[in-house]
């Protein structure tokens, strides 16, 4: 998520209006910094933020693709007789939930980066995180 900018005016006239804009937009996001200046009869107000609905909304998909990563691990490795942590390590399922690959080459980039591996499953995660993706944007 990335720091966004806004300004706002807030007029030496009629100030009550601005100020209740300003403040109604303070409440929805994360300041990072304010800077103000007066200049020609107001006030300038420059909001550097972060979007608390997106940040949000981000969180919520992680938490999905990290469900359906769990369940999908969960069936893997009961078909395959093998333990869900062989099947996917545990510290790489929140990893993959957070930058959700959508494709084999994304995925060896946050595994290669960790060192670990998903060996013949790589093609089944991306599918899991498609899947997912799909749903909730329907």
């Amino acid at each position: 998520m990335s720091t966004e900018i806004r300004t706002f005016m807030i007029p030496d006239a009629n100030a009550d209006e601005a100020q209740g804009q300003l403040s109604s937009f303070l409440r929805t996001v994360e300041v990072q910094r304010i800077d103000t200046a007066y200049a020609d009869g107001g006030w300038r107000v420059l909001v550097l933020y972060k979007d608390l609905k997106r940040k949000e909304e981000s969180l919520q998909i992680e938490a999905a693709i990290n469900a359906a990563l769990n369940n999908w691990r969960d069936r893997a490795a009961a078909r395959e007789g093998l333990p869900r942590d062989a099947v996917l390590p545990d510290e790489l399922v929140p990893e993959i939930a957070r930058f959700a690959p959508t494709t084999e080459r994304e995925l060896s980039i946050i595994v290669g980066a960790r060192d670990l591996g998903v060996g013949q499953y790589g093609g089944e995660i991306v599918q899991v995180v498609r899947a997912t993706l799909d749903e909730l944007i329907d």
